[in-house]
Order: C-alpha cells, then sequence, then structure tokens
C-alpha cells in the first residue's frame, strides 16, 4: 500500500478544501507514493514521536496538529520545528496533518466531545460559509436523464437529508459549428436549433473535479456549455464548533465536575457561576474564544472549549458559563478517532496509537 492510498482515506473523512485558510494541512514531508511500512498516529508531531514512529518501524507519521505552520526559512536544527522534520526527512519518514479540515467535519474533532458529554440534537455551531457550489448545464431533452443520473452518482443534488435535487427547465439552444466541428446534432456550418433542458445542481466544493467528469462523461455534445457558481448559502453539515443538548439539565458545579471527569481535564478555568442549570451546550476543540459570541446567539448555557484569556471570561456577561478545559484536552480523543476511522478502512491493516504524552502544559498541585 502507498501513502497516497492513506491520504486518499483520510480526505475521504476530512477533505482539505475544508480547512481554514490560515492552516497547513496535508502531506508536510514525505513522499506519496512510497511504500507504508507502519502508520503512527498522533496528536502533535514532536522529535519523540518521530523516534518512535523510527523504533515501530512507522514511515507515516498522521498528525493532528501541523509541526509546519509558519514558513521555515531555514533547516538547521535550532528550532524543535526544524529539528522534527530534519529528522522526519532522514528517516524517510512522512506527516500527514488533518488539522483545521477536521474541526470542520461534522463527524470529527468536536463530535468526539460530544460523544464523551452525551450531547443530543447537535448542530455545528459556526456553519462554514462559500463551501456550496451551484452547477448549471444544458442538455438535449433526450439526454437530460442520463446527464441527471451522472451528476447525483458523482455526488451533485444532495442537500441535507435529502438526495438526487435538482432544477429542469425547458428550452431552446442554438449553435452553428464551423469547419473543424463535428456536431452531434444538426449539421457543421449550418444554425441548429435544439430543445434543451437546463438542469441545475448544488454540490459541496470538494467534488467540482469529480462532477464536472461525470458531466463531460455523460453529456453527448463535443462542446458542454456550463457554469458554476459559489453560493453564499452556508454548509450546515461543516464548520466550527458544535451545539447539543445533555439528556438533563445540571447544576452548573455538577456540570463542571461531569466535564472534568468525562474530558479527563487536570483543572477547569471557568467564568462566574450564574445560578443557573445547564442543559444546552456548546463545545469547540482547540482555541474557543473566537466562539463565545456564537456560543451565547445559538442560547448555549454552558460553552466548553479552551485557551480562553483573562479578558474573554468577561464577555460571557453572566449569559453562559465559560469552561476553559484545555486544548490538550479539549482534543486528546481525536487519536483514538483517527485509529477507529482508518481501522474501518484498512481492515488487513495494523495502525498504531503514539505512547507519547505531548500535551506541553504540566499542573502543579
Amino acid at each position: 500500500m502507498k501513502v497516497q492510498e492513506i491520504i486518499t482515506a483520510l480526505e475521504g473523512i476530512a477533505p482539505l478544501h475544508y480547512a481554514e485558510d490560515f492552516d497547513n494541512v496535508g502531506l508536510l514531508t514525505g513522499d506519496a507514493s512510497a511504500e507504508v511500512q507502519g502508520v503512527l498516529i498522533t496528536l502533535d508531531t514532536l522529535e519523540a514521536v518521530v523516534d518512535e514512529a523510527i523504533e515501530r518501524n512507522c514511515n507515516l507519521i498522521v498528525s493532528f496538529h501541523p509541526i509546519i505552520f509558519k514558513g521555515l526559512k531555514s533547516l538547521t536544527g535550532k528550532t524543535y520545528v526544524e529539528r522534527v522534520v530534519m529528522k522526519a526527512i532522514k528517516h524517510d519518514v512522512a506527516i500527514y496533518s488533518m488539522h483545521t479540515a477536521l474541526d470542520n467535519q461534522l463527524n470529527g474533532v468536536n463530535a468526539t466531545i460530544c460523544d464523551r458529554l452525551g450531547l443530543s440534537g447537535r448542530k455545528i455551531l459556526i456553519p462554514q460559509g462559500h463551501t456550496i457550489r451551484k452547477l448549471i448545464t444544458y442538455v438535449p431533452h433526450a439526454d437530460a436523464e442520463k446527464v441527471r443520473q451522472s451528476l447525483f452518482a458523482a455526488g451533485a443534488g444532495a442537500i441535507g437529508n435529502y438526495s438526487e435535487c435538482s432544477f429542469n427547465l425547458e428550452g431552446e439552444g442554438t449553435y452553428k459549428g464551423n469547419e473543424l466541428s463535428h456536431p452531434t446534432l444538426g449539421e457543421r456550418g449550418v444554425l441548429h436549433t435544439e430543445g434543451e433542458t437546463q438542469i441545475g445542481v448544488i454540490f459541496p466544493k470538494h467534488l467540482q473535479g469529480q462532477i464536472v467528469s461525470a458531466m463531460w462523461q455523460a453529456h453527448p455534445y463535443e462542446e458542454v456549455a456550463y457554469e458554476i457558481y459559489t453560493l453564499e448559502n452556508t454548509h450546515q453539515g461543516l464548520g466550527m464548533g458544535m451545539i447539543g443538548e445533555l439528556s438533563e439539565a445540571m447544576e452548573e458545579t455538577a456540570f463542571l465536575a461531569y466535564v472534568k471527569e468525562q474530558m479527563g481535564a487536570s483543572c477547569i478555568r471557568h467564568s462566574a457561576l450564574r445560578g443557573k442549570a445547564v442543559k444546552k451546550v456548546a463545545v469547540l476543540g482547540g482555541s474557543g474564544a473566537f466562539a463565545i459570541g456564537a456560543a451565547k446567539a445559538a442560547g448555549a448555557d454552558a460553552f466548553v472549549s479552551a485557551d480562553f484569556k483573562y479578558h474573554d471570561f468577561f464577555t460571557a456577561e453572566g449569559k453562559l458559563l465559560l469552561a476553559d478545559i484545555g486544548h490538550f484536552e479539549s482534543e486528546q480523543f481525536i487519536k483514538m478517532f483517527l485509529f477507529d476511522a482508518l481501522s474501518n478502512i484498512f481492515c488487513n491493516f495494523a495502525f498504531s496509537i503514539s505512547n507519547i504524552d505531548t500535551n506541553p502544559i504540566k499542573y502543579y498541585s
């Protein structure tokens, strides 16, 4: 099996098209055409993790956080990032990172937190925009159904719980081919009018290549007229954070104790108690201060995330309970998530989970 086969599977779980613009995801070191000897799954790629991969005969590391985040202008080993990259290259270890591509998935980082807390009725907290596109093409009436079905099979026309969605208009198309043309209908050099169906379908942007290819393969014309637009609609199945509900409302201190236990947190930093029960809970793995406003707007009683600064706690304004469980703690279960997902796809291949504790924050008690 090649590294690329693992990458294809990972991009099926979390397409890189949905990573945030500031992020650095994908294959960071290594050769995608190399044979896979072993795969090590980790939250962070540190030198100790690369050493572990070498020791365990793993030449591919699947890491949640990207070890290369900002541009590298030199490789001299003066920083921990440079040392990791140098060691990985020296020992032919490929490193692949998912980060915000997985953050933005309905079944990803935030779903693992919801699972731990037992939240039901889950929805994306901040749906991602500019991810839905629309294709319009024009087809002779007799071929419209064939083209529609080809587009549907490629993934177009899916809206929430519905599939094979399209809008169709009847009209007339005109064209005149030059001396080099080979018109499917009509004659070269003669203006032709054909009864056509205008087909419109939407699709998630990462499928554009295969959908356009499917259209070309099914369309009878030598030249295909089509239009693609990016829609303003948000994708309700993609985005940052999630919000759901506990099976029963909990008193605030009981809720904090529950979160601490379920998330394996050493401690929880929180905003002032409101004296109100917690039922509706928003969550966001990693640094989530930017989503406090969205959590309040969604009517959350509590927002569980990490990396809140001093002034962030003021923004709770008595409207919700902020609970900072720690960056590592909020994302630590993603290793098992990826292990299970990859093991289900490649049933005859043994994946490994790193034993290295990569949490850089230690607690004194």
